[in-house]
């Protein structure tokens, strides 16, 4: 089929109808930035060419080179074939307006954390300039201590993951930013490797899906590094780390915030005496919690 389409097909046009139909028929799944079949086509059809990722129209009907065409027919089919995520093919990964270089040694940054920071997570902090410290806790790609260094501009920021791998990749994502002086690379597991540091705020997309959701994931989560998912029997294990050892690393009138998926019925159930305040997001209140340091279990 694919040897066909590089003598039949001409246009990004034709392609970008290949494309749609080859992800249908594959049943592939789309949880890493697009929303279908159709949005993840044209983004790898218009970063493969070059191409302005908002532009698509104009050149719906602009004839491809023999070279272009193979090039687009490669990517669709290893998309297709493998189930890689788009991220991994393209190297490059958005929150925002932020793009970050990603590949398999980091999880593909999507955290409602990110969407917080954009308003510097107001009302909790009502003056960003005076957060004068902060830790990315399992920091991945870098991607949220980076969003964390533009949204509190006084902040000195430790990025900290237990993976040397990922956290060369985040060491990658900081001098892009050009924010070597402000972002302080650290391998850790989870507080383990932070003796003697207190924060403003500390912020935590953790490992947070449970065996049963582990077992049934989409071929493309399989991809991505199991230990930056997979988080115990019930998802919350690095979770009550977080929580039974955040206060020892917080100043005194400091805040906490953790993303954990589906689990806040759980965790809930765990911490029956813990009161946590969930944040609004685009996708609702129960995915993000804040706790302020004389609220943390003891």
């Amino acid at each position: 089929m694919y040897a066909e389409a590089k003598t039949q097909l001409q246009t990004l046009r034709d392609l970008l109808r290949f494309a749609v139909s080859r992800f249908n028929d594959a049943g592939l799944f789309f949880g890493h930035g697009s929303a279908s079949a159709y949005d993840e086509a044209v983004y790898l059809i218009l970063h493969t060419l070059h191409l302005p990722l908002d532009q698509l129209d104009p050149f719906l009907d602009a004839r491809l080179t023999t070279a272009e065409r193979e090039q687009v027919l490669n990517i669709i089919e290893r998309r297709t074939v493998e189930k890689l995520p788009a991220a991994y093919l393209t190297k490059e990964a958005w929150l925002g307006d932020f793009n970050f270089y990603v590949d398999e040694r980091v999880i593909i940054p999507r955290s409602f954390i990110a969407e917080l920071l954009r308003d510097q997570l107001a009302p909790w902090i009502e003056e960003p300039d005076d957060i004068h410290s902060a830790l990315d806790l399992c920091t991945g790609s870098g991607c949220l201590a980076i969003l964390l260094a533009h949204a509190f501009p006084n902040a000195a920021i430790d990025a900290a993951d237990i993976s040397t791998e990922a956290l060369s990749v985040a060491q990658k994502n900081v001098r892009n930013y050009n924010l070597e002086d402000r972002i302080n690379i650290i391998q850790s597991n989870l507080f383990a490797g932070l003796s003697g540091q207190r924060y403003d705020l500390v912020i935590s997309n953790p490992p947070y899906v449970s065996a049963v959701s582990m077992a049934g994931l989409p071929g493309e989560y399989r991809h991505e590094p199991h230990n930056a998912l997979a988080s115990g029997e019930d998802g919350l294990e690095a979770t009550r780390v977080i929580l039974e050892n955040a206060a020892k690393y917080l100043n005194d009138r400091g805040l906490l915030i953790v993303e954990i998926g589906h689990n806040r019925e759980t965790l809930e159930r765990a911490f029956p005496h813990t009161p946590f305040t969930w944040l609004e997001t685009s996708a609702g209140d129960e995915f993000v919690f804040l706790l302020k340091r004389n609220q943390l279990p003891r």
